[in-house]
C-alpha cells in the first residue's frame, strides 16, 4: 500500500522549502505530486525516499 505526504511533511523530511520544491519539479529533478482531491496533492512517501536515497549516492560519488 503506498502512503501519500502532504507539502509540510515533505518540507520536513527534505529540508526544502515550498519554491525549492516547486523550481525542482520544474526541472524535472524532485518528484510531481498526486492529485488526491479537487483542491489537494501529496507525494508518494516511497518517490521522496528515492529522492533522497539519489542524493546520498550523488554525494558519495563526488567524494569519490
Amino acid at each position: 500500500m503506498k502512503t501519500f505526504i502532504r507539502r509540510p511533511e515533505v518540507e520536513r523530511l527534505t529540508g526544502l522549502s515550498t519554491s525549492s520544491l516547486y523550481e525542482r519539479m520544474q526541472a524535472g529533478q524532485f518528484p510531481k505530486p498526486i492529485r488526491i482531491g479537487p483542491k489537494a496533492v501529496a507525494w508518494d512517501a516511497e518517490e521522496i525516499s528515492e529522492w533522497q536515497e539519489r542524493c546520498l549516492a550523488q554525494r558519495d560519488m563526488a567524494a569519490a
